[in-house]
């Protein structure tokens, strides 16, 4: 099946919003060539096969962060004229029962590619963390015995001191 998007435009549309990887309204409408009010009046004619952990609209604040973080200054008119929707995996992969298109249909699949292989990076990288912290546990109980050895040396002999005076 030939790509119609680079990865990289996908993974870079997946965002980290209440600890949840999402991809806004607007950026799925973009990938699907459909003008945004189009799509969401789809997922609204088909609203009970979104439920909340498929897909919540964000906050005001929510919202504004995520365009700062794309255009990192707001100009005058940047903003939304209305609270964007995020769809989570679930409810990108939920997407392609209310779009028929088959441009929609082969966008899914490299979201469902692109959501796979960011999952998989992060295994890896739990991976590569607990390897990390059982050598430093590893090798924290070896330096230890140094440094209570240097510390040994450096401290001075007690000696049975005299002393002066009565």
């Amino acid at each position: 099946m030939p790509e119609l998007l680079p990865e990289e435009r996908i993974i870079s549309k997946i965002y980290l919003i209440r600890g949840i990887k999402v991809m806004l309204d607007r950026d799925l409408a973009d990938l699907y060539e459909v003008e945004t009010r189009a799509f969401n009046q789809g997922v609204r004619r088909n609203i009970k096969r979104f439920p909340d952990d498929f897909m919540f609209q964000l906050i005001k604040e929510e919202a504004q962060d995520v365009l700062r973080s794309q255009f990192v200054t707001l100009k005058r008119g940047q903003h939304f004229k209305y609270l964007p929707m995020a769809f989570t995996e679930q409810g990108v992969a939920m997407l392609s029962s209310v779009l028929n298109s088959d441009r929609a249909i082969m966008v899914n699949i490299q979201i469902m590619r692109a959501f796979t292989k960011l999952r998989q990076m992060m295994t890896g990288y739990e991976d590569l963390k607990r390897k990390i912290e059982a050598m430093e546990q590893k090798y924290d109980e070896h330096f230890r015995i140094v440094f209570e050895a240097i510390k040994q040396l450096l401290e001075p002999g007690k000696k049975d001191v005299k002393k002066i005076g009565f």
